[in-house]
């Protein structure tokens, strides 16, 4: 009599990269917002070869001219065409909000670790001194950092960062503290890891997903204030092609009635805006254990 000898097929190793991924893509949120994400970057990325002007030439034959078949989002009252410049613009608006969030974001994991971990003073330290920042609104601090440093394109991000960095450190604190007292944190100190060890790979990794997801909703605040700091000339050169700069420029054309050159700079800011934050949203109900079905 012979016995059959039934072979286990081993399941698909899934692992946890994997499984965000396919949680991802099955949120309509995420598909969508990211999608206009990447939209974006690749609009910035080949801005050279999308934009059918150059954006700092004029056409002397049509000043102030409503949207064309020529210009199809219409010209400023120096006849450049609003179309290119927002093109450009957008190099230039997603540049100071990723690199000032990355900036904000790499001080306040730094500070956060170091208050969450340590505690006493150097948590009320630094704590105390994210206190006195968040008792300005952020609009009125990244002004008086630029009123500081004088206008600029690097000034303001330095100012955004500012205003950034108390956010992530409190973030970043929450979480170290709850992870300072996991079993697995206690065993690598008893087994005599040192401080860096135990920060940088078994505390760190734990507090990555909250703050991917500010990271994701502070880009968008963060060009938002970059273009208000523009708007108020406190930004990047009056004559360079960024969102602010472009909403500026319009102030003196609304009388006139060319409405376009307010329009489109502020739908594009509002879309950049709108798509960051319902990234922000989609990626903290995909990454919040307690928001899964």
């Amino acid at each position: 009599m012979s016995e059959t000898l039934s072979v286990a097929v081993p399941e698909t190793i899934r692992s946890p990269w994997r499984d965000f991924l396919h949680a991802l893509v099955r949120n309509p949120l995420a598909l969508v917002s990211g999608g206009c994400v990447l939209l974006l970057l690749l609009v910035a990325l080949f801005a050279p070869w999308l934009a059918p002007w150059d954006p700092m030439a004029p056409d002397w034959m049509a000043l102030s001219s409503p949207p064309s078949a020529a210009h199809w989002m219409g010209t400023d009252d120096l006849g450049r065409d609003v179309m290119s410049r927002i093109i450009y613009g957008a190099r230039i608006s997603l540049y100071v909000g990723v690199v000032s969030v990355t900036l904000g974001m790499l001080v306040g994991i730094v500070l956060g670790l170091l208050a969450g971990y340590y505690g006493r003073w150097v948590d009320m330290l630094i704590m105390r001194g994210s206190d006195v920042l968040f008792a300005f609104p952020g609009m009125l601090l990244a002004i008086a950092v630029v009123a500081i440093l004088g206008p600029g394109l690097n000034n303001v991000i330095i100012a955004v960062a500012v205003f950034s960095v108390p956010v992530f450190a409190r973030i970043v604190r929450a979480s170290t503290l709850s992870l300072k007292q996991a079993a697995y944190v206690e065993a690598v100190r008893c087994a005599g890891a040192p401080d860096r060890v135990i920060l940088l790979r078994h505390i760190l990794p734990g507090t990555l997903p909250n703050v991917i997801v500010y990271f994701t909703l502070r880009i968008g605040t963060s060009i938002l204030t970059a273009a208000g700091l523009s708007f108020i000339g406190l930004g990047p050169e009056p004559d360079v092609p960024e969102w602010g700069n472009i909403l500026a420029m319009s102030r003196s054309m609304m009388m006139a009635g060319a409405w376009h050159v307010s329009v489109f700079p502020g739908l594009a800011i509002f879309i950049t805006v709108l798509a960051f934050n319902l990234l922000g949203d989609a990626l903290r109900d995909t990454l919040d254990p307690k928001l899964k079905s």
